[in-house]
């Protein structure tokens, strides 16, 4: 009997003990509870931390963080067009907050596809606001402008689902790489363009500015002979005019004068041979003791 007794005691403290367990349930500080029935909220949703009671087996408890959470773009859905037509890879991130979490459970239910639930509707505003703006307004112009419009559009769906958007950020865009690697063969090209047109300009500049240069030493080279002859011609008159001075003022001598320099022309070399009669004219003043020439 005792023994029957300990036994029921036993289990009816182990039944205590359940149903002790499956009354209480705790409340982090990074959470917020709703209490269920079946499936249906009951009352609002506890934001206490610490210790609750609950009805054991018919009730259970829904944990939602109340934190500052984030999410990234899929890889996969990260390409949008721009207004000006260029395709873009976008990388952006968006920070939220549950606020209401009745108006969350209704809407996404599970906790653990808010991510899924979000991400379609982040990407849509992503497009959409960058579809109506070109490349340089979302890298240089009006980045930021770009981002308050997409947390604008996300938070205006997002509140549907008792969630309350902060901040929206691009942390990069840019072109894919198969069209990245096409620009930037088309860069090479045009530069390389560019630097044959400019070998070409200055080799023309070079050629013309040789042909120039020979043609002014053409020009100085004639102007100088030019100069030269027209130097000489006068230099020969000059000297012409003296001698048909000198020549006028004392013929006798000057014929002298002229013979002296004929026979210095002539008799150069010690193998110089002259056929010449001695009585002619060239050797008139040889044998002349007068010195005067024969007539």
């Amino acid at each position: 009997m005792n023994r029957s007794v300990g036994i029921g005691a036993g289990i009816a403290i182990v039944i205590a003990l359940v149903i002790g367990y499956s009354s209480l349930y705790t409340v982090d500080m990074t959470q917020q509870a709703i209490v269920l029935q079946f499936g249906d909220p009951r009352g609002e949703p506890v934001t206490e931390p610490g210790l609750h009671v609950k009805l054991p087996f018919v009730q259970n408890v829904v944990y939602i963080d109340k934190r500052v959470l984030n999410f990234e773009t899929p890889s996969d859905e990260g390409e949008v067009i721009a207004k000006d037509r260029k395709r873009l890879v976008v990388d952006a991130f968006a920070r939220y907050r549950i606020v209401d979490a009745l108006k969350f459970y209704r809407a996404v239910g599970d906790p653990s596809q808010t991510e899924a639930r979000l991400q379609p509707i982040f990407v849509s505003s992503l497009r959409n606001v960058v579809g109506d703006n070109t490349l340089e307004a979302l890298v240089r112009d009006n980045r930021s402008g770009l981002m308050r419009k997409i947390r604008d559009s996300f938070s205006a769906v997002a509140r549907d689902y008792g969630i309350q958007i902060i901040d929206v950020r691009i942390r990069r865009a840019d072109l894919p790489s198969a069209n990245s690697q096409a620009i930037y063969r088309r860069m090479q090209t045009e530069r390389e363009r560019e630097a044959a047109e400019l070998r070409a300009q200055g080799q023309e500049q070079a050629q013309r500015i040789r042909s120039k240069a020979d043609r002014d030493v053409t020009v100085l080279l004639a102007d100088a002979e030019r100069d030269g002859q027209i130097a000489r011609g006068e230099g020969d008159a000059q000297k012409n005019k003296i001698y048909a001075d000198a020549f006028g003022q004392d013929p006798e001598f000057f014929a002298f004068y002229r013979s002296m320099q004929a026979y210095k022309t002539s008799l150069k070399g010690d193998s110089t041979t002259m056929v010449v009669a001695p009585d002619s004219e060239f050797f008139s003043y040889f044998g002349n003791e007068a010195g005067a020439a024969k007539r």
